[in-house]
């Protein structure tokens, strides 16, 4: 893993029409800390990636690997890179499609839960996901990610 100031996620942002406007694939950020909230706890399906591979197949890559499906093919609309609040970069791409959330198999990490317990538990990499419009999207999302859903909104989709 890189040092937090160099890290660095790349991810696929779903969007879809909907009668008179859009729509995006957004995923609950899974495990123990994340559960009970809402606001913010939702995000672009994403991954960390290490120096030297492309941001666009770690994008790739990590859609798999977060939903368990692969990802979808089409045009893809460059949002470019958001800086997190706790200092991760983030870079995805928009790409028009449908997807039936229940069709999700996510990817699972392990961590040590309770904190400082010696127990190991297994979590899914987000535990539901879900079609927004852009104003509830924008309520939910991780604060700095709302860039892209301004940026996906120029594009006229």
């Amino acid at each position: 893993m890189t040092p937090a100031a160099a890290r660095r996620s790349a991810g696929l942002l779903l969007f879809r029409r909907a009668g008179d406007g859009w729509q995006v694939l957004l995923g609950h950020m899974g495990g123990p800390y994340f559960a009970r909230r809402d606001a913010g706890a939702w995000t672009v399906p994403k991954g960390e990636y290490e120096p030297g591979e492309p941001a666009w197949d770690a994008a790739r890559r990590e859609f798999r690997e977060e939903l368990g499906l692969p990802p979808p093919e089409g045009e893809a609309i460059a949002l470019g890179e958001v800086r997190q609040a706790g200092g991760k970069t983030v870079t995805a791409w928009a790409v028009e499609a449908d997807l039936d959330p229940a069709s999700v198999t996510p990817g699972t990490f392990v961590m040590e839960w309770p904190p400082r317990s010696g127990r190991f538990q297994e979590f899914p990499e987000l535990d539901r996901v879900a079609w927004f419009g852009p104003d509830r999207a924008r309520e939910v999302i991780v604060t700095a990610q709302a860039a892209f859903l301004d940026r996906l909104a120029e594009h006229s989709v």
